[in-house]
């Protein structure tokens, strides 16, 4: 079986619930989905990395140039970034991962993206989301990053629930928006 399809088969094991739900975006659905239920454990956490990762070398080669980094939109695409930052490693490769705050910090460094303070500026880096809605919490990562000066290149989601956000992303920001599953993927 792929890692791809192992994926899937985990989410909808531990992290897909058929109820009535009000989202973030304030909208009322009759799933939900919440996929740290799955990415923060071990065998979730590998196969993130293995399906993320194949997808982001896929896009590399389209594009003819690698990315940087990875940059996981809190809170949830922090452990996909880890995840596939592990995975580059373990492969031979670097490949970073950041992690972008909801809210720059208000003390300390006063940082809103973590991870980036012994890498060079600009970056070329991908943008990781875990669950894509409305699409206004990665806009808003993608905003952080380049405050912080780095270059968000493209966005991945593990699941779109295929309500807009994407396409709303692609729109406000002018990145490609790349799904790993859809909610039509889903019982």
């Amino acid at each position: 079986m792929s890692a791809k399809k192992e994926l899937l088969d985990l989410l909808v094991e531990r992290s897909f619930e058929r109820r009535k739900v009000t989202l973030s975006s304030g909208r009322t659905s009759d799933f939900y989905i919440d996929c740290r239920q799955t990415t923060l454990s071990g065998r979730g956490h590998l196969l993130v990395g293995q399906t993320i990762l194949a997808a982001i070398e896929s896009e590399e080669e389209e594009r003819g140039r690698p990315f940087d980094a990875v940059a996981g939109a809190a809170l949830g695409g922090c452990p996909l970034a880890s995840a596939v930052s592990l995975t580059a490693a373990q492969r031979g490769r670097e490949l970073p991962a950041l992690y972008v705050r909801k809210a720059t910090k208000d003390h300390g460094a006063n940082k809103g993206v973590e991870g980036d303070a012994a890498l060079k500026e600009h970056l070329s880096v991908v943008v990781l989301e875990d669950v894509v809605t409305s699409g206004q919490s990665a806009v808003a990562a993608i905003d952080r990053l380049l405050d912080a000066g780095h270059l968000p290149k493209a966005v991945f989601v593990l699941v779109d629930r295929e309500e807009g956000g994407c396409e709303i992303l692609e729109e406000q920001t002018g990145l490609e928006v790349r799904s790993i599953f859809k909610r039509s993927h889903f019982p």
